[in-house]
């Protein structure tokens, strides 16, 4: 088995690109919805965020927004936070792994890869990218979204060209969906075969 780990700064289509691997039927874990699952209604995160950030959960898990607020510039809040779900993260990770143990290729889908020292657990690494200009109005466009907010996401993330320039394989979306589709099928090809095997 091999295991891509897909990352790129906010804005840059990587749901997009994730989504296009599925597509191909490559199995994806995606680091941002099992974080949603540890933090909804149920979760098994939420009382534990909960005493850390009070205030910050309800009836539907945690409130994403004011969890945000409350680590948001916060260094320390914010390896708190990070030490909780990070490890539990982990556990879902490997409870994938073990039920894809004979794909020949997976996908971890990680915002955060270079950020947090993912890449030391993937076998190669793929960048989505697109311009600056391109990335940040797909960012405004978002509901809530503010250019406060956006900038102070863009602080704790890597910067595009030094992920660019450690990832394996770039795959641009400032182009058609087709075109990025085409560069998705020319990774999975040089990590598999153009027949998936």
């Amino acid at each position: 088995m091999i295991v891509l780990g897909l990352t790129g700064s906010i804005g840059m289509g990587k749901s997009t690109v994730a989504a296009m691997f599925a597509a191909r039927g490559v199995p994806v874990f995606d680091a941002d919805a099992a974080v949603h699952r540890l933090q909804g209604a149920g979760g098994r995160l939420v009382a534990e965020i909960e005493a850390l950030f009070p205030d910050t959960t309800g009836a539907e898990g945690v409130n994403r927004t004011a969890l945000g607020e409350a680590v948001l510039g916060d260094t320390a809040k914010l390896r708190q936070l990070e030490a909780l779900v990070h490890p539990a993260v982990g556990e879902e990770r490997a409870a994938f792994l073990a039920a894809h143990q004979d794909a020949p290729l997976v996908l971890f889908d990680i915002p955060l890869l270079f950020e947090t020292g993912g890449e030391s657990r993937v076998d190669k690494v793929a960048v989505v990218s697109a311009p600056p200009e391109i990335q940040r109005a797909r960012v405004l466009a978002r509901p809530g979204m503010t250019a406060a907010r956006f900038e102070a996401i863009l602080a704790r993330q890597t910067p595009d060209a030094e992920k660019r320039a450690r990832a394996d394989f770039v795959i641009a979306t400032d182009c058609s969906l087709a075109e990025t589709q085409a560069a998705v099928d020319a990774v999975i090809a040089c990590l598999i075969g153009p027949d998936g095997r």
